[in-house]
């Protein structure tokens, strides 16, 4: 049988991820939505997550197997038994080395990786993060933490006949340790969170978050470390040559960093709004009610990055920043506004011109939205993972 024929067939797949919900984080949310895609084209599908007290989601063709231990010995015997009673199934590893365990350390899981593929399992690697870096001047533990997860994904590499990366900076740092024949291939994350049609609950949700009929900049994910302190000085520039303009932060770490802006900046407190923790209807209307989205990373945007990309996917006017690891694709699409990492004023500038003209909002919401259906929808996943 070819390979083109075989993915019209049936796949049993077997995903293993050390996040899945309702547990919160990014990586569950993704291996859901790729598992309920698989199960939507006719797949099996099994997922093993660690036990965490809560009933999973009854998502029809998925079925959920909880291990006892967080990948440790029991856990991995008893993966490795009903492999072997699934001969024949793809195994699809979620793989971010803080996610198995062991203080982001679990090398006895990592070698278990090599010795199924040893056997013949048939197996895949999804990369959401590669490792810890090294970084000069950094505290010992750091360095041990480093040195540990560079052999894991060393390991993990070796194990896969096919390397996924949420991000083609992994490339040249994975390549060197795959197998013969392994192959790399970048697939970009999909949004976890699906878009709301309804327009009166948008609705709804601007008049809750606007002060009157401002404008909105809005902000999607962490705001803690260096992204915080990007957020600390655009923001103040912002609420300051604007009167016009609300900000609201969207997620549960918005809640603190409120509380720290206005203990500075009483004087904008009836103008900024932190949602807290939301589900994914709320949130997605909670996006959809901003006029522009700000969205600084330290290391510059990647397709790696799922709150970008839920924002992208809403079709939002959208300011970010350009680094290292940035992807030629954001500057091709001119999607996004980007502004150098290193220049905060220049983002809080471009954020603000954003806001003043609404025909350009309107062409970069339309760019975002059309980037996001060509190349991040969940269908490219499938279509790869599916694809021999």
């Amino acid at each position: 049988m070819n390979e083109a024929a075989a993915t019209d067939r049936p796949i049993v797949w077997q995903i293993v991820t050390g996040e899945y919900p309702p547990a919160r984080g990014g990586v569950g949310d993704y291996t859901r939505i790729v598992a309920k895609g698989l199960a939507a084209h006719g797949d099996e599908v099994e997922v093993w997550t660690p036990e965490n007290g809560e009933a999973a989601p009854a998502d029809g063709g998925v079925t959920v197997r909880r291990l006892s231990g967080h990948f440790g010995p029991r856990a991995l015997a008893w993966m490795s038994r009903e492999l072997r009673a699934a001969d024949g199934a793809r195994v699809l590893v979620q793989y971010a080395p803080h996610a198995f365990g062991m203080k982001a350390m679990n090398l006895p899981f990592c070698f278990w990786l090599r010795r199924q593929a040893a056997r013949g399992v048939k197996l895949d690697v999804m990369f959401h993060e590669a490792y810890f870096p090294f970084l000069p001047g950094q505290p010992q533990r750091y360095r041990a933490l480093a040195a540990a997860t560079s052999v894991m994904a060393r390991l993990a590499a070796e194990a896969a006949r096919r390397v996924f990366i949420a991000t083609p900076a992994w490339a040249p740092h994975l390549k060197p340790w795959m197998r013969p024949g392994g192959e790399i291939i970048w697939t970009p994350v999909p949004s976890n969170i699906e878009v709301c049609q309804n327009r009166e609950k948008i609705a709804a949700a601007r008049r809750r978050y606007a002060h009157g009929e401002n404008l909105i900049a809005g902000h999607f994910g962490t705001c803690g470390g260096e992204i915080g302190r990007a957020l600390d000085r655009v923001m103040p520039f912002l609420l300051s040559s604007r009167a016009g303009v609300s900000v609201l932060m969207i997620g549960g770490d918005g809640v603190k960093w409120r509380d720290a802006f206005i203990a500075k900046y009483p004087e904008f407190a009836e103008r900024v709004v932190a949602t807290g923790v939301l589900g994914a209807a709320e949130t997605s209307c909670a996006i959809s009610a901003c006029d522009v989205m700000i969205q600084p990373y330290p290391d510059g945007v990647t397709t790696r990055r799922g709150s970008l990309i839920a924002t992208l996917a809403h079709g939002r006017a959208i300011v970010t920043t350009a680094g290292a690891l940035t992807e030629p694709l954001w500057n091709e699409s001119r999607a996004v506004d980007m502004t150098p990492v290193a220049d905060i004023d220049a983002l809080g500038a471009a954020a603000g011109a954003l806001l003043d003209d609404a025909g350009r909002r309107e062409r970069m919401g339309q760019a975002a939205a059309a980037l996001y259906r060509d190349r991040f929808d969940l269908r490219h996943t499938i279509a790869a993972l599916r694809a021999f």
